[in-house]
């Protein structure tokens, strides 16, 4: 059990360790563990210490990704080759925006209509052959692949151009005579904020034209698991936090675990068990989830206002 360490006056000092009364290092989750649930006559009497750890690290990691979610946040301004590489402990993103000179933040939405290929390229003037291949000179270097693409360079140099700024004669003399025939935009793309897409095999976010410059705040999940220190990347237990609302739901992730992977387990049992893992992640969910009546209620007052389409 984890009760209070600091001293008042250390704790609210300047540099105090503000706010950790919140979390239980995943250290102390497992000796609270080994002692209720380890023993003679108890459900885990013949267990070993490092089952109890394994399971432990899996219970953080998978709860971490929908339940307890460990958000990082990063702000970076992006350069002008408009490309930022995922975070060392990155699995996925929740948002990326720019904020402004006031300070707001600007959602950055991500485009599903381009990405960065790989460019097989043999020299400056190889082309695809009829035969769909190309002409090579014998030697293993001569196909290489590019991380930069045609694709993604037409796309880093895109520009932005204002449609309202265009009168209907001018439009109609490019696009063509479109009288009835203008289905509206795209609500995905009816935005000025610029876009992004993920190279998932480079591990890294490319942004348009327009983000050239921007602060970026990307906030992304970590698997909550925490390194021993900057230059020690080995599993740190002791720095490796979990919730308190969610304490509970990690002891029964690691009961369950412990005992589905004995081969003599009550099958009544574990599915008693299982049932109360998931009540008790449901419920885990349900308190971080940290939903507050007034402020939902202020929220609700503005739902009677009429929506036009």
């Amino acid at each position: 059990m984890a009760i209070a360490r600091d001293a008042a006056q250390a704790y609210y000092a300047t540099g105090g360790d503000h706010g950790s009364y919140r979390y239980i290092s995943l250290n102390e989750i497992i000796d609270s563990f080994a002692a209720t649930y380890v023993g003679k006559g108890k459900l885990c009497e013949d267990v070993i210490f490092p089952d109890i750890t394994f399971h432990a690290i899996r219970a953080l990691q998978e709860l971490s990704y929908d339940t307890i979610k460990s958000t990082k946040d990063w702000e970076v301004v992006i350069p002008s080759t408009l490309v930022l590489v995922m975070p060392l402990d990155y699995v996925n993103y929740v948002k990326l925006s720019w904020s402004d000179s006031n300070g707001i933040e600007r959602i950055i939405y991500p485009t599903s209509k381009t990405s960065n290929p790989n460019n097989v390229d043999t020299d400056a003037t190889a082309d695809v052959q009829s035969w769909g291949g190309w002409t090579t000179d014998g030697t293993n270097d001569d196909l290489d692949s590019s991380e930069s693409s045609d694709t993604w360079t037409n796309y880093q140099a895109e520009t932005t151009s204002d449609i309202g700024s265009v009168d209907a004669d001018e439009m109609d003399d490019e696009y063509g005579n479109l009288v009835g025939e203008r289905y509206g935009i795209d609500p995905q793309h009816a935005q000025a904020n610029g876009s992004f897409f993920i190279d998932e095999s480079a591990g890294k976010f490319h942004f348009s034209s327009n983000i050239s410059g921007k602060t970026v705040i990307l906030r992304y999940i970590s698997d909550g698991i925490a390194a021993t220190s900057a230059t020690d990347q080995s599993i740190s237990l002791a720095n490796s936090l979990v919730p308190k609302l969610a304490e509970e739901a990690i002891y029964k992730h690691i009961l369950y675990g412990v005992l589905s992977a004995k081969s003599d387990s009550d099958p009544s049992m574990l599915a008693r068990i299982k049932k109360e893992r998931f009540a008790e992640t449901r419920k885990a969910k349900l308190r971080l989830s940290n939903i507050k009546l007034e402020e939902l209620t202020q929220i609700l007052r503005g739902q009677s206002k009429i929506i036009k389409h």
